[in-house]
């Protein structure tokens, strides 16, 4: 194939999606997916400072066993702004949002996503969700903690409950909204001949993520609004004076938000496993397990909200069942890790900062995933319940992990994002910062909770102290390495070296265009004729790239990439055209 064709292919000398026009309109209107990915990057960079803010002061009062920097009022709505902004606003839509909406549709070989003006009203969805959660605070704040456990929330509650409520009751219209567009842009838009059996992980990824959205964030939006409801018009639906059941709002309630950690660590498994596969220069190991370990954590995450409620009075024979299930769940999961260990082994690795960030996701989540065997065991579960064993549980996954990725799959395609680089050295030194002030901050915490520590107590005794301040200090390391990114890849922007097409030498059709992508992604849809990650042991390394593009120049195409051929030229085969799901 000539070297004009793949010019054309890959949109070479067409203006990129950041040219298409320059004013405020022309972004806030705007339908191209990855226009959408930069305003919801925007928006969740915003909800992560108010929602580190809010942790910040709380690490600030923790610091001393007494009432410093607060009153009890005051802490409860911290702890209830940092829950509902950082899980609702930042983990839930962190990576789906951004490095889905970005990456997807390049990943198989689309134009954009299936319904792009429904995707830009996900957004508005979710900003006006987040407007209303912040004029709750503006207003006097809410105390219920994240979770909005009844009878409390429902019936004794004197702050803005209702409020914050329905913000997030709207936010998760955003939300679903991209889980449908995912779904059917995976289903309808894929390039000729990229078989399912020939998906990029990635994508697997979102679309499981995408199924668990569709289907538990409506038992969310019911059960917000059985509290609105009793709030409001006093039906009596949680009020067990008048017949009503609060624990049927856990029920509910975990019903969606257990699988929920799910919606925040599937996308960040599918980012991962693209890193690990480019710097260990190897194909991934048990393509087709990891994608059953991927579809199984989907399903078997609806059958273990129960874990949640041993100490709620539900029967024994209930508890035992969900403690079961919690553990068949942790098998799909350690797949995975034996899967990515497996890739590396014997692979020809380099530890560029993507990867770092990668391994540190896959250490946090291996310690997280431990801890939540323990919690899976009723007669421990029952002596730790509600104390900072289980902060430090859920923040190694939903925060250690979820971060890691967000920030590995972040370094990973912003080259592609922005057409430039970053400075290497500050990349890897955050990412190793990151990672030992997660631990240095949570780790304390598990010890906290086997201690006897309640959680969300801001008044404690003295014996409890060291292990606070420990975890204070750590929180700062851990605020810096949240920091210097935005400092190094805003310095990128202006100052940073052009990256080329494929600068970490990687497969996959999103490295098959320009960088920055043109509007339309692709100036001729591409053809897939190889299975995805179609690495060799003896391919360049990352590092050696300028001479690996110099060489494709001539031949073009990236070595090691996946074959995926123009429109012109050879044509698609019969049964490429018929397996392409187009």
């Amino acid at each position: 194939m000539s070297d004009a064709t793949i010019d054309v292919t890959r949109g070479a000398g067409a203006p990129s999606y950041l040219s298409a026009g320059h004013r405020v309109r022309s972004w806030l209107l705007t339908t191209d997916h990855k226009r959408i990915a930069i305003l919801y990057f925007a928006a969740i960079t915003v909800f992560f400072l108010i929602g580190g803010a809010a942790a910040t002061l709380m690490r600030m009062e923790l610091f001393t066993p007494g009432a410093d920097v607060v009153s009890a009022d005051g802490y409860n709505k911290l702890f209830t702004l940092h829950g509902v902004i950082m899980v609702w606003f930042f983990l839930v839509p962190s990576i789906p949002t951004t490095l889905g909406n970005f990456v997807l549709p390049l990943a198989i070989g689309a134009r954009d996503v299936a319904f792009p003006r429904l995707n830009l009203l996900s957004w508005y969805l979710t900003v006006a969700g987040g407007l209303l959660v912040l004029t709750s605070l503006l207003a006097g704040g809410v105390d219920t903690g994240w979770t909005f456990y009844t009878p409390y929330s429902s019936l004794y509650s004197n702050s803005y409950v209702t409020l914050a409520a329905m913000g997030v009751f709207v936010a998760g219209f955003g939300t679903i909204a991209t889980g449908l567009n995912f779904i059917v842009t995976v289903h309808t838009q894929r390039a000729p001949g990229l078989r399912w059996g020939r998906l990029p992980l990635f994508v697997w990824a979102h679309y499981a993520t995408s199924i668990i959205i569709v289907l538990g964030t409506p038992a969310l939006a019911a059960a917000l609004l059985m509290v609105v409801a009793e709030r409001l018009f006093g039906l009596g639906l949680l009020d067990p004076a008048r017949g009503g059941d609060p624990i049927i709002f856990q029920h509910v309630f975990w019903f969606y938000s257990h699988p929920a950690v799910y919606i925040m660590l599937l996308p960040g498994m599918g980012v991962v496993t693209e890193i690990i596969t480019c710097f260990a220069r190897r194909r991934v190991f048990g393509y087709p397990m990891m994608v059953a370990a991927l579809l199984a954590i989907a399903v078997v995450s609806f059958f273990v909200w129960g874990h949640h409620m041993f100490v709620s009075g539900q029967s024994l024979y209930a508890s035992l069942i969900f403690s079961f299930l919690s553990f068949v769940i942790a098998v799909p999961s350690a797949i995975k890790v034996f899967n990515w260990t497996a890739t590396l082994y014997g692979g020809h690795i380099t530890f560029e900062s993507p990867m770092l960030y990668a391994m540190g996701f896959v250490g946090l989540f291996t310690l997280g995933g431990l801890s939540g065997l323990f919690l899976a065991s009723v007669p421990i579960d029952v002596h730790v319940h509600d104390t900072y064993f289980v902060v430090a549980h859920f923040h190694y996954i939903m925060v250690g992990g979820t971060v890691a990725a967000f920030f590995a799959g972040l370094h990973f395609w912003w080259p592609k994002i922005t057409g430039r680089t970053y400075p290497e050295a500050m990349a890897k030194a955050a990412a190793i910062l990151m990672f030992l002030g997660f631990n240095f901050t949570f780790a304390p915490q598990f010890v906290l909770g086997y201690m006897g520590m309640p959680r969300r107590y801001h008044v404690y005794l003295d014996q409890f102290q060291v292990w606070h301040v420990a975890s204070s200090l750590g929180a700062v390391l851990l605020a810096v390495a949240y920091i210097l990114p935005v400092f190094y890849l805003g310095w990128s922007l202006v100052r940073g070296r052009p990256a080329g097409d494929d600068p970490w030498s990687a497969t996959g059709l999103e490295w098959q265009t320009a960088s920055p992508p043109p509007e339309h992604n692709f100036a001729r849809l591409p053809i897939v004729r190889e299975k995805p990650y179609a690495y060799h042991e003896h391919d360049e390394h990352p590092q050696e790239r300028e001479a690996t593009t110099h060489r494709a120049q001539g031949t073009g195409r990236t070595p090691g990439a996946a074959r995926a051929d123009g429109a012109s030229g050879d044509g698609p085969r019969a049964d490429d055209r018929e397996e392409a799901g187009r």
